[in-house]
């Protein structure tokens, strides 16, 4: 693993089937692989990272993305086509599209991507790639991500 790549992430979750049925799937459209299972939890895993979703006695009120704490995750969904096929899936499954009347450049004019939030108050991003290009804002070659 490269160092400071992250690791993995665990989520603290008050309806661990609820969660599955819209982080799991969406994990698992996104390519990740459902690698352990336990009575309050499972791991989903894509190459060194992975992502526990896990619900118990020690988890006390609810998640709200509004709040000090995560706001989002973030995913490089694959090209435009395939966010807006993952969008339309995961709102099938119970996601919520959020900022629909920006929809799909919320981010800004040059950021593709679809935020979606679950009834559990957990927002992920769905970026496109952009193969190769620079973000935004940033001098190619500017290996720091600095701002020109």
């Amino acid at each position: 693993m490269t160092r400071g790549a992250l690791h993995h992430v665990e989520l603290w979750v008050t309806d661990l089937a609820a969660s599955e049925a819209t982080l799991g799937r969406l994990l698992l459209r996104l390519g990740y692989a459902e690698s352990r299972r336990w009575a309050t939890g499972v791991r989903y895993d894509l190459g060194e990272t992975y992502l526990v979703l896990e619900a118990g006695p020690d988890v006390g009120g609810s998640h709200e993305r509004t709040r000090a704490g995560l706001n989002h995750l973030a995913f490089d969904a694959g090209t435009p086509e395939e966010v807006d096929a993952l969008m339309q899936a995961a709102v099938a499954d119970g996601w919520t599209l959020l900022f629909p009347e920006r929809h799909p450049f919320a981010g800004g004019s040059e950021h593709r991507a679809a935020y979606l939030a679950d009834d559990s108050g957990f927002e992920v991003e769905l970026v496109a790639s952009t193969a190769g290009a620079p973000a935004p804002g940033v001098v190619a070659g500017d290996d720091a991500g600095r701002k020109p």
